[in-house]
């Protein structure tokens, strides 16, 4: 019998790759985070949560090293991130030692709420903005 949590996480990763993410990233509210492709080396842009902090930009992935953003992080830390209307660049650190249900008590309560919801290896990403 195949794994629960595998199964919850193929559902998932399918909706958003085909319905969720395709309709938010046209939203002029949402944060994205640009990604270079760790094949293709084409850009690759994922509608995110997350929240900044001076310098920093904080997310948690619901997939960790399972989700395609995070597999393009490890590849190539340099991102962008887009959050009220501009872009940002950046360097991701992935951080697998921090507290993923304490920071996402800090992160925007929506995002936080689904996070929990649906992820099944949550994994907490920190962005430090260099401009």
């Amino acid at each position: 019998m195949a794994d629960l949590s595998a199964i919850k996480r193929r559902i998932v990763m399918q909706f958003q790759r085909h319905v969720a993410n395709p309709l938010t990233a046209r939203l002029s509210s949402q944060t994205l985070l640009e990604t270079t492709g760790r094949v293709s080396g084409q850009p690759r842009v994922t509608p995110i949560g997350g929240r900044r902090t001076g310098t920093e930009f904080w997310l948690v992935s619901e997939f960790g090293e399972k989700s395609n953003y995070i597999r393009n992080i490890r590849a190539n830390n340099a991102v962008r991130l887009r959050f009220h209307g501009r872009w940002h660049t950046g360097t991701a650190t992935l951080l697998p030692d921090d507290d993923t249900r304490a920071r996402l008590a800090q992160l925007p309560r929506m995002n936080s709420t689904a996070v929990r919801a649906v992820g099944t290896d949550l994994l907490t990403v920190r962005i430090d903005l260099t401009d």
